[in-house]
């Protein structure tokens, strides 16, 4: 069983969804595309412990930044989230500023054409940006930077059910990693962080070693069709937004989802039930 649903901003005695944006980073392999995933801190307020794509919650400074930007304007961007201008330019915004701020991955140059190599003389900046003592459109601004909004390609949209006390409206990017620079762990949120295949980051979930929550394990299987960095860029998914509902199946509450059936059937039976109440 699945199910695909949307839903207002609000509702009475329901927690406010709160935007936000998730990257996958991703890099051509022996075996195939890799992509960046991260395990969250054990005493992260949402989705602890689990393996997942940097990202993070919209800021209120991302929404009103002033940046020089290159690639789609925001209102292509709203068309593709169906959303508002200036709701899809907080979305990219926050998608530059949590990856840089996640993995020290930036997606900036000193051109609309160039993109920083390395990113090390940044450090500093990036961590008054993680402690937001400092905005995205101040730190280009003062570094002289564009935002290349054409480095990423928007892939997904799904919410936390509205049996969570934090939901989020999440939209899901895809970027490919620039030429010279590194993505790494340096940052309080991530206890480990790995390059994995979509097949095997899957195959730990299988084995237990990694907990994936539907949304992430949903762009794993989409990412693993495609043979190629080059094939993902050209993608064009049908962006619907999702939000997990829960349901009595055989006298069991379960989370219905497209494809759910196929996650709880590999889902380890140490996260079962983990996986049966949660998005």
């Amino acid at each position: 069983m699945s199910e695909t649903k949307s839903e207002p901003d609000s509702q009475p005695g329901i927690p406010t969804l709160k935007d936000a944006s998730t990257v996958m980073l991703v890099r051509d392999g022996v075996d195939g595309p890799e992509i960046f995933l991260q395990r969250r801190v054990g005493a992260m307020a949402f989705a602890a412990g689990m393996t997942v794509f940097p990202g993070g919650g919209v800021d209120p400074s991302d929404a009103t930044a002033d940046i020089t930007w290159a690639g789609p304007e925001p209102a292509w961007w709203a068309e593709r989230f169906a959303t508002t201008e200036l709701r899809a330019k907080a979305l990219v915004c926050a998608a530059v500023r949590e990856t840089f701020e996640e993995c020290g991955v930036l997606l900036a140059g000193p051109t609309s054409d160039s993109v920083v190599s390395d990113t090390a003389r940044y450090r500093a900046a990036r961590g008054k940006l993680e402690r937001r003592e400092l905005s995205l459109a101040s730190f280009l601004a003062e570094e002289k930077l564009v935002l290349r909004a054409d480095l990423l390609r928007p892939w997904a949209n799904w919410i936390t059910p509205v049996i969570e006390p934090r939901r989020y409206d999440t939209r899901f990017f895809v970027a490919v990693l620039p030429e010279g620079q590194r993505a790494d762990g340096a940052t309080s949120e991530a206890a480990e962080v790995q390059w994995r295949t979509p097949e095997e980051a899957l195959a730990r979930w299988r084995a237990g070693t990694d907990i994936l929550l539907p949304p992430t394990w949903s762009q794993l299987v989409a990412l693993g069709e495609f043979g190629s960095t080059a094939d993902i860029l050209v993608a064009w998914p049908t962006i619907d937004p999702i939000m997990p509902v829960l349901v009595d199946i055989d006298g069991k509450q379960m989370l219905s989802f497209p494809d759910n059936q196929r996650y709880f059937a590999d889902l380890p039976d140490a996260g079962r039930l983990r996986g049966s109440v949660r998005e």
